[in-house]
């Protein structure tokens, strides 16, 4: 009897923490939907006290077994650390041989210490790495963005080793093929997905009564619109630009004697939330928002079902796997011209902002709050049902299963003599 091919997922985090992120959120999918073909190994990141630190662990994450390996210690990686935990995971990788059947990979850098490793390897790409190398803003927020030469000749030399590039992103998929002719045909573009287990749209009855339970939480009026921000308290998410979106929203409906209440909910952790908090204070918000830190995914869901629309005001993105989960829960959304996301959105199932101003995410929040007749459930999870986890996640292990069934074949063929 054949064994089962393994698959080891290399990246910097713990799955059973509340980790923010949308790579986390795709890697605990790939874990969980899984097929029993499989054996799957996650090369991930301790808490601290661990005493198991550079040894596989049996463990179960999500109903399916896994073995698990933390490489360092690390104590929040909502965060950022003086040295990146890319830099830290990459040169905990070195010497070391980890190599399986298939190997997948979400940041570049550690591949830096896998080059002779054998078996298949893929890289997903999560940006638009083009437009995230020229975008505006704290260039520490990327460290990559005050070295760009420097980067791109790294890739160039690490890109050779992968079997495979998948990218959420069409433009980042295309750059890619264009920059890399000689590799075009191994590089594809693919769907992020979300869990349609975890993320779904409530009955209109059961809806409102949620949507009254969560008013009556925050003491807010019955009638008050809820707006959802979830991601990193990071530059590219630009949680402020929001915020000040806001301000500039909740002023026009002043002027206007439009007595409509909003609030703004932010999920999340990050570097930004101190400089956020200051400027909920100093623009008058204190009533207005509110900041409740990570949040695990079915607390994130209950959000998502009951909030009047979900905002994005990145400065880059691929395609953010919680824009997905808001349409799956019949929110639409409202995002900033980034990403996959304008792709995807319908007249009916979300605004995308012509320019990423506070003027401009105002009047797009505005238009979906006061004609929310206009942006159906029913339109968002239209939207949403391709990207499905089971669907996206199964096509990608059907394909490996195939590579692996041909390689098998190869190996039989072969004499033993």
């Amino acid at each position: 009897m054949m064994r089962k091919p393994v698959l080891t997922i290399f990246y910097q985090f713990n799955p059973w923490n509340s980790t923010i992120g949308g790579i986390q959120t795709l890697i605990r999918l790939f874990i969980k939907y899984a097929p029993n073909d499989f054996e799957v190994r996650l090369v991930g990141t301790g808490d601290k006290g661990d005493k198991n630190i550079g040894e596989w662990q049996e463990a179960v994450f999500a109903g399916r077994p896994i073995k698990f390996l933390p490489l360092f210690a690390l104590e929040n990686d909502n965060v950022r650390n003086l040295i990146p935990t890319t830099v830290k995971y990459t040169a905990a990788l070195l010497g070391r041989n980890f190599a399986s059947d298939f190997m997948h990979f979400h940041r570049l850098e550690p591949t830096l210490a896998t080059w002779h490793w054998q078996g298949e390897k893929t890289l997903f790409i999560h940006n638009d790495i083009h437009a995230q190398m020229k975008a505006e803003g704290d260039k520490k927020a990327i460290l990559w963005r005050r070295f760009p030469k420097i980067y791109f000749a790294l890739e160039s030399l690490l890109v050779r080793q992968f079997n495979q590039i998948l990218s959420c992103n069409t433009k980042s998929a295309q750059f890619y093929q264009q920059h890399y002719p000689n590799l075009s045909d191994r590089i594809a573009y693919i769907k992020n997905s979300f869990d349609d287990e975890v993320f779904y749209p409530l009955h209109r009855d059961e809806r409102a009564s949620m949507k009254h339970e969560l008013a009556r939480k925050f003491a807010k009026k019955e009638q008050t619109k809820f707006i959802l921000f979830a991601g990193r308290l990071h530059p590219q998410k630009d949680p402020v630009l929001l915020v000040q979106a806001l301000s500039v929203m909740k002023k026009q409906l002043n002027s206007q004697s439009n007595e409509q209440d909003v609030h703004l909910l932010i999920v999340g952790e990050g570097e930004l939330a101190p400089q956020l908090r200051d400027q909920i204070d100093n623009l008058g918000l204190t009533n207005s928002v509110t900041m409740l830190g990570a949040l695990n995914q079915a607390e994130l869901a209950d959000l998502h079902r009951v909030c009047d629309v979900f905002a994005l005001s990145s400065a880059y993105e691929g395609l953010p796997l919680v824009a997905l989960e808001a349409l799956a829960c019949g929110t639409p959304v409202v995002t900033t011209q980034t990403g996959e996301t304008p792709l995807l959105l319908t007249h009916d199932s979300g605004v995308v902002c012509n320019e990423r101003t506070p003027e401009c995410i105002a009047s797009a929040l505005h238009q979906v709050l006061s004609k929310s007749n206009n942006f159906s459930q029913e339109a968002c999870t239209r939207v949403a049902r391709p990207y499905a986890a089971r669907t996206v996640v199964n096509e990608v292990f059907a394909d490996m299963l195939l590579i692996w069934s041909k390689k098998v074949r190869v190996l039989q063929e072969i004499p033993t003599n």
